[in-house]
């Protein structure tokens, strides 16, 4: 794999060709512009080369095909799928650098193909090695990769996905991080770091200050940990904002649960492994924000990060305990597993009171049930504003990463409801279980604001071969929050 992707010029560059499949029985042709090579043609009459999604065949040293599917079947993402296909392939040979020969094949001028193309190559070729000890043989790193386009529009496009697919691949590393190492206070110093280097700012509120706020959400459900829980707030303010977006403050609010045993409802069957990826709504929301200040995009954005660790200790919370939550609400826990929904409406509620935000929006790995409901092809969302949730749907269509819109009705609230306490942490029933988690937040959300529930549970990660980003962690979310905020300028 690359260690690196930049946009740069070489003479050692590869050049792409790209090319569109044929109906059955035809023989894919070059797109219009294309270089008059006669090994370039004879590769397509071989029949070796049939220009299905991803593709790739060699033609002599310096120039690959690559094939993109039916034109008809063309969208950004398939387009992202055949670029991780191609960077691949590229690690294979161990190319140096490559160069997306000038054709409308690629996607139509100012539709964004480029950025599309750049996020693939890098997503694709990305994997977690950090950890490869002395009894792992692979082959060395390739130290980097060069990028570039003839056309000037088309290498903008390039360097804007390199960003995004950096700050995608920040989110994967977050999460794929083991809980030994990426506990609470780990996950504080890595914010602290992507802050200071994008010329953010960061305040962490520790466990001691927590419970002076009352936020008894996040205390209880990191109480049992040897490492105490924090509230991380990551704030990007660029020096000017857009006119339309002067007035604006996005929230972000992720779920950073480093590890879930489930607590005393703890997890049988093997249920913990993987549990490490329950913090990858806060990994998302980090990967947003290193992306919204790479960019330096004139909105004024702050992330909330709860983080703590659900463990099993004579300090840990325990099924019928009674909290107090940062806003007044009282919460029977009837299942310590449901420990994502409080602390993540302790920092909802934290958000509303201490930020002023016109919008907020939480992602979080928080139910079982949304894949159930929906499968591991999108995530599950729920928001009662007409504004906020078509730019949601808009931002996902342009982006690739898939929403559908979930109930959240006055009767799921009341399902939530206790005979000892104000609300339930998780109704026994079970029945409506991704709309619980969505109807329990409610409670901690300021009236009338503008908020968005975004359930990643089942596409935070991948246990089979995702086509852009293989097995493990996706980044989820940080595609689609970095365009809802791009078309907020």
């Amino acid at each position: 794999m690359y260690q690196r992707i930049s946009l740069s010029k070489s003479p050692k560059s590869i050049q792409l060709i790209p090319v569109h499949s044929a109906v059955p029985g035809s023989t894919p042709a070059l797109p219009a512009g294309s270089p008059k090579n006669p090994q370039l043609i004879e590769a397509l009459h071989s029949g070796a080369f049939l220009a299905e999604n991803g593709d790739t065949l060699m033609v002599g040293t310096a120039q690959m095909l690559v094939g993109l599917g039916s034109a008809a079947d063309y969208s950004p993402n398939r387009l992202r799928a055949a670029a991780a296909k191609v960077g691949r392939a590229l690690v294979r040979i161990g190319a140096p650098a490559v160069t997306l020969a000038a054709s409308s094949a690629w996607g139509a001028a100012g539709s964004k193909t480029g950025s599309a193309f750049a996020e693939g190559l890098a997503l694709g070729t990305w994997r977690m090695d950090s950890f490869d000890g002395s009894a792992t043989k692979r082959t060395p790193r390739l130290k980097s990769l060069a990028l570039w386009a003839d056309d000037a529009a088309m290498r903008d496009e390039l360097e804007h996905g390199l960003t995004i697919a950096e700050g995608i691949n920040t989110a994967r590393r977050i999460a794929a991080t083991p809980p030994n190492i990426a506990h609470p206070a780990w996950i504080a110093r890595e914010s602290g770091k992507i802050a200071t280097a994008g010329k953010m700012r960061v305040k962490v509120i520790d466990f001691a200050r927590a419970k002076a706020l009352g936020m008894g959400g996040l205390v209880a459900v990191g109480q049992g940990s040897a490492i105490k829980p924090c509230l991380v707030a990551i704030s990007w303010t660029p020096k000017k904002t857009s006119t339309r977006a002067r007035k604006e403050h996005l929230v972000l609010v992720g779920k950073t649960i480093t590890y879930d045993t489930g607590g005393y409802s703890l997890k049988v069957n093997n249920g913990m492994k993987g549990m490490k990826y329950d913090k990858c709504g806060g990994a998302a929301v980090i990967g947003i924000m290193q992306t919204i200040a790479a960019l330096r995009l004139p909105v004024r954005v702050t992330a909330v990060l709860a983080v703590a660790e659900n463990m099993v200790s004579n300090d840990s919370y325990r099924p019928d305990d009674i909290i107090t939550m940062h806003n007044g609400v009282s919460v029977e826990v009837t299942n310590t597993d449901a420990e994502g929904r409080l602390v993540l409406a302790d920092a909802l509620s934290w958000a509303c009171d201490t930020l002023a935000p016109t919008r907020i929006v939480d992602l979080a790995t928080l139910t079982g049930g949304v894949g159930v409901a929906l499968g591991h092809f999108c995530a599950g969302y729920f928001c009662d504003d007409a504004q906020l949730r078509g730019e949601l749907e808009s931002a996902a269509t342009r982006s690739g990463e898939r929403l559908w819109q979930l109930p959240l009705w006055t009767e799921h609230r009341e399902f939530m409801r206790s005979s000892h306490a104000d609300i339930l942490n998780s109704n026994p029933l079970r029945s409506a279980h991704p709309i619980q988690g969505a109807a329990f937040l409610s409670f901690f959300v300021r009236e009338k604001l503008p908020w968005a529930h975004i359930d990643i549970a089942a596409v935070a990660a991948s246990d089979s071969p995702n086509e852009i980003t293989g097995t493990g962690p996706t980044g989820f979310g940080v595609r689609l929050c970095v365009d809802l905020v791009e078309a907020m300028c």
